[in-house]
């Protein structure tokens, strides 16, 4: 394993750091949008399966005359 002095650590990691590249407000934005939609989608989409599971269920049981 190769060891590097604390200096030339610091100096890699502000090199590293220096290569960041922080998104717009925009981007930030849109994605935060993307997000909320997506979740309110999968969230409508569960919801109506988990009714025709329940109507599905409560129907098999009520044709075999368990409530």
């Amino acid at each position: 394993m190769a060891t590097t002095n604390p200096l030339q650590f610091i100096q890699q990691v502000r090199a590293e750091a220096s290569k960041i590249v922080w998104p717009t407000r925009r981007e930030v934005t849109l994605t935060t949008i993307m997000v909320f939609i997506m979740a309110s989608l999968v969230a409508i989409f569960f919801s109506i399966v988990d009714i025709a599971i329940r109507s599905g269920m409560t129907g098999i049981l009520t044709y075999f005359g368990t409530n």
